[in-house]
């Protein structure tokens, strides 16, 4: 599971100079300047790896209680 967690955050911060792709999206979502089909798109494959992480750690914690 650990290797998971290494490609999520990896793919998820990539690049990691000067800005990471991800927290530039996310901030031009906030800003609704996210209108590029080629933005969105970059937004949706840098954020797939980390919420398909969050789907799996949550269906494994609730597998347990």
């Amino acid at each position: 599971m650990w290797w998971l967690v290494m490609i999520a955050v990896y793919l998820g911060f990539a690049p990691f100079q000067p800005e990471p792709h991800l927290v530039e999206k996310l901030r031009m979502l906030s800003q609704g300047t996210l209108t590029q089909p080629l933005d969105i798109f970059d937004l949706l494959m840098h954020a797939t790896p980390l919420v398909l992480l969050a789907i799996k750690i949550w269906r494994q914690i609730g597998a347990r209680g």
